[in-house]
């Protein structure tokens, strides 16, 4: 007697055994009509009326649907959008490839052909599958089972009805599969390689600092130094040229520092907003907060008034920063540094060489960007990285098993209602009473509470792997995308889709353990049992690739953050800052998208075969994304920090994990239906036949590793040629002046503090709000132009990377200091007309997280001089900062200088540089480096790199540094360009 025959008899009438009988079939009653047309109907509805509504809307709105072509430069703009409601169709239709390379970058046109290789890829295994298998399993199940009539029309196709030698179909089909896939990716692995090689000569790449520059970690201890490094990296392999070096600084507690006061300044932007929204009078309570851990020996554990409170912190920070960037120096080098070469050929060769075992035992990579670094893992031991991997690891184990239990509640209860019925009489009652309503529900609810409990996951794994030691962001992602596929395989295709069967079998050979134990696992017939239980799943997977298409539309209508723009305007009270953001440009989350993508892949190529009606679904569902997403990545989304092109070999990788998991779900099928049959001996050649399968794909693995992997990763293996002089191309001598130690320090080290934003409308309040505290002398700042340097938390002593000579300087009162106001905090009035990304998109504050390093916005931080081209960067502003205005400053003045700030912009040329604040003090150069007759102003450039770079320098009448080079050339140092420190000039 079985399981089910128990609960009929009533031994298993109590809640327990009708739990375990469900777990044991999940989805025995799956096939139901109104499901799969409710899910049907539901996807394509709701996916065609949100279309229709981006159509309308999205001539009306570009904040939202084409945030990216409003504030990217002329160089980065994609092709301009007609107004008609279809007028996008044409735009995304007739763009080439090459020519997106350059608009948006080598990441995202990666994974525009990742996208169109998988459409391809399905619609030929559309064919093979529909054209072949579906015939052979609904002939050979008709012939064979005599209720055929009653068998559901989707359950027709599966191979459950079908047995002996029909299976040799499926054996062709698995190698049909593979070759497709296989095939598919030989081309655009191609593809790819060419992309590369032409993104490797591309101008922006060429003219790149972190191309030519190399990373060292784990530098022992006898190697930390400059000179250290350079040994190191000529160890590894000898070049025509030297590097120059930079060891790394211990920068101490600065970043825990400023992380601190961004959150104190948020945390008074939001009380600031929320007290000043009555622009009539101050509400009569002011609010109240409870110290932080590390201020409570001041004010104690009770609430204290929270906005003086924040001010307090946020001055004291400040004062903190400071203080601890004024202690770093070189006497304290960390194990990691960098080393920048002339010649890209000559830091890939080095790098090359020293893939597999550095020098001393030290790592050496290819440097990402400065701003893709994590820097607070780059000291990081090996010792501690490993055990943190460790850890975390386990803790990446314990949660993909925790996430067990949800998951087969899910898969019990959600995929059919009638299960939670059993358990739940009162429930059982309405659902026979409206059979319809929780058929629609059924089809809707399982997929949809499956995607939704996933969304949280990629959080949770970013935050491990930064934990455990990545050194980039970008690695970061690429392992956050091979975690998230691991975790969906393991959850989504084998404990969801074999749980049902695996525990069928285990209760049919505990009903049947008078047999003997090995007689009842003879009779449970496992192959069958799991196979019949995956056919009856892949109509749930129908379902849930169906949604997709749900997904898609939502995406591409921007309901979501349509939607949460909304709550947060009417229902919250944002902040200045708050709603800039909200008009920035979103980030292009490649771990999130990229794994959608493959989920699809591997659950179309393991059910396709079982329910082949997957694989058009499937099709269709890549052929639109394809085009909503083309849209997508030129109008809407940015990719943060371009990889060039580094996730392709993961994402190979994961199509030929997927072809293999289809591969044993097809030998699984012939071995239970096909083998298990008469004539077994005979048809066990089936099984025969697909062992050289798993041996091909290797084989392939084996070819693209050996064409493919190295020349995408690395420029050249061999160092720069001895047929060739070190030269430039017009002819010039290279110059060593990348300034390599301020490019690739720590930003703890120069970063601007934040300063609070407040909405200008509540101006005339703030004499009231810090009354109490505004006189300063005989002085009112409330009366008159006011503004603290915005570098108000840099030294006034050198620290190392750049040599900043700072005081606080009166901008009102050139050569005056600025009277003492240590507890009060600058704050920034905003009009409302100015509360847009666009007017901000060029400050650090915010380009670093809505434009990675301003490429976009064009203003690369990562571009270098090179011989023969212009400058074309600034160091640390990037952009032309907007100081923090003081609290009484004129409203016009600033809402028209913000405007200016990025409408206005002055032409670039020799005489761009940095945009230096009054107050920086003109340090005599013979100070350090001996008697040398000029005097230039304190930048944040190293001195010691000036001198080094050829020639003599001197200055003009206005004081702009001149270098002479030993052809008699004049030119202007850019940077160091100080004719002009009026407030308007740094305003831009």
């Amino acid at each position: 007697m079985n399981v089910h025959q128990r609960q009929r008899s009533g031994s298993g009438s109590d809640s327990t055994d009708q739990f375990l009988n469900l777990i044991a079939d999940p989805f025995q009653a799956q096939v139901q009509q109104n499901s799969i047309y409710a899910a049907i109907i539901y996807a394509f509805a709701i996916s065609g009326a949100l279309l229709l509504l981006f159509c309308i809307l999205r001539p009306r709105n570009s904040r939202v649907y084409a945030p990216r072509a409003k504030h990217a430069d002329e160089k980065h703009a994609p092709r301009p959008l007609d107004r008609k409601p279809l007028g996008w169709i044409a735009a995304i239709r007739d763009v080439k490839e090459q020519e997106l390379v350059e608009k948006i970058g080598l990441d995202a046109v990666v994974f525009l052909r990742f996208l169109r290789m998988l459409r391809n890829i399905f619609l030929v295994l559309s064919v093979f599958g529909c054209g072949i298998l579906i015939p052979i399993n609904v002939v050979g199940g008709s012939a064979f089972y005599e209720q055929w009539d009653n068998v559901a029309t989707l359950m027709k196709f599966t191979p459950q009805y079908i047995f002996g030698p029909k299976f040799w179909a499926f054996v062709i089909c698995s190698y049909l599969f593979q070759g497709t896939v296989c095939g598919f990716l030989w081309w655009n692995y191609r593809a790819v390689y060419q992309l590369k090689r032409t993104y490797f000569e591309s101008a922006d790449y060429q003219q790149s600092l972190h191309a030519r520059t190399l990373l060292l970690t784990h530098i022992p201890e006898s190697s930390r130094t400059d000179d250290g490094i350079a040994e190191l990296v000529d160890t590894a392999r000898p070049t025509q040229t030297l590097p120059r070096t930079a060891i790394g600084r211990n920068v101490k507690d600065i970043p825990k520092l400023i992380e601190a006061h961004d959150e104190a300044v948020r945390e008074l932007e939001a009380l600031l907003a929320k007290y000043l929204d009555n622009t009539d009078k101050l509400p009569e309570k002011r609010p109240m907060c409870a110290p932080e851990k590390d201020d409570r020996s001041t004010y104690g554990k009770r609430k204290v008034d929270a906005i003086d409170y924040l001010t307090d912190r946020i001055a004291r920070l400040e004062v903190q920063v400071r203080e601890v960037r004024e202690t770093v120096d070189k006497r304290n080098p960390t194990p990691y540094g960098f080393a920048s070469y002339p010649r890209i050929e000559d830091a890939h060769a080095v790098a090359y060489a020293a893939k597999k075992k550095g020098p001393k035992g030290c790592d050496v990579y290819l440097a990402p960007k400065p701003h893709d670094l994590l820097w607070q893992n780059l000291p990081m031991t090996r010792g501690s990285r490993r055990a943190r991997m460790f850890w975390d690891g386990i803790w990446m184990i314990l949660f993909t098993a925790a996430y067990i239990v949800p998951n087969i509640a899910t898969s019990v209860f959600l995929s059919d209602f009638a299960h939670l019925g059993l358990v739940w009489p009162a429930f059982q009652t309405n659902l026979a009473a409206h059979p319809t309503g929780w058929g629609i529900a059924q089809g809707i609810l399982a997929p949809t509470v499956q995607s939704l409990i996933y969304m949280g996951i990629p959080v949770m794994f970013r935050r491990l792997y930064t934990h455990s030691g990545d050194i980039s962001k970008t690695s970061r992602e690429r392992h956050v995308t091979a975690r998230l596929y691991i975790f969906f395989v393991f959850n989504n295709l084998i404990v969801f889709s074999v749980f049902g069967s695996a525990w069928r079998f285990v209760a049919t050979v505990i009903a049947a353990k008078d047999q003997g134990a090995w007689e009842a696992i003879r009779s449970a017939h496992v192959f069958s049992k799991v196979m019949t239980g995956l056919c009856n799943m892949s109509t749930f997977w129908l379902t849930w690739q169906m949604q997709k298409n749900l997904s898609a539309a939502t995406d591409l209508a921007q309901a979501w953050p349509l939607v949460w723009s909304y709550i947060q305007r009417k229902i919250f009270t944002p902040t200045p800052r708050q709603l800039i953001e909200l008009s920035a440009p979103q980030p292009f989350m490649y771990a999130e998208y990229y794994n959608s993508y493959l989920q699809v892949a591997v659950v179309g190529l393991t059910f396709g075969t079982l329910q082949p009606i997957i694989l058009p679904v499937t099709a269709f569902y890549l052929a639109i994304e394809c085009w909503f997403k083309k849209y997508m990545v030129q109008y809407v989304l940015i990719t943060k920090t371009e990889s060039g092109g580094r996730f392709w070999r993961l994402l190979v990788n994961r199509m030929l994990v997927s072809v293999a998991l289809g591969n044993a779900v097809i030998a699984l099928v012939v071995g239970a239906q096909g083998v298990g049959s008469i004539n077994s001996v005979r048809n066990g050649n089936m099984l025969y036949v697909m062992i050289p399968l798993p041996l091909l794909l290797l084989a392939f693995k084996w070819y693209c590793k050996r064409a493919f992997d190295e020349k995408l990763i690395y420029y050249s293996t061999q160092p720069f040629s001895d047929a060739e002089d070190a030269a430039s191309p017009d002819g010039k001598k290279t110059k060593l002046n990348d300034r390599v130690a301020v490019r690739f320090g720590h930003p703890a080290l120069y970063k601007k503090l934040i300063t609070p934003m407040v909405h200008a409308k509540s101006q005339h309040l703030l004499q009231e709000l810090y009354g109490h505290r505004a006189s300063i002398g005989d002085r009112n700042i409330f009366e008159a132009p006011h503004r603290r340097s915005t570098d108000r938390a840099m030294p006034t002593t050198p620290y190392g990377y750049s040599d900043v000579f700072m005081a606080e300087m009166d901008p009102s009162e050139p050569g005056k200091p600025v009277p003492v106001a240590r507890d009060l905090p600058a704050v920034e009035l905003v009009a409302e007309a100015d509360l847009d990304f666009e007017n901000f998109k060029k400050r650090a504050e915010f380009r670093d997280r809505f434009g990675g390093d301003g490429e976009l916005y064009g203003r690369p931080e990562d571009l270098v001089s090179r011989p023969g081209t212009p400058s074309t960067f600034a160091t640390l502003n990037g952009s032309g900062f907007f100081p923090q205005k003081g609290l009484g400053e004129s409203l016009t003045r600033a809402s028209s200088l913000t405007k200016r700030g990025s409408d206005d912009e002055p032409s670039r040329g020799h005489e761009e540089g940095v945009a230096y604040e009054p107050g920086y003090q003109r340090t005599p150069l013979r100070d350090r480096f001996g008697e040398v007759d000029v005097d230039i102003p304190a930048t944040p450039f190293d001195a010691d790199e000036v001198l080094q770079a050829g020639g003599a320098v001197r200055q003009d009448s206005h004081g702009r540094l001149l270098q002479e080079e030993g052809d008699g050339e004049v030119d202007y140092f850019p940077g160091f360009y100080n004719d002009d420190t009026s407030y308007d000039r740094f305003r831009r």
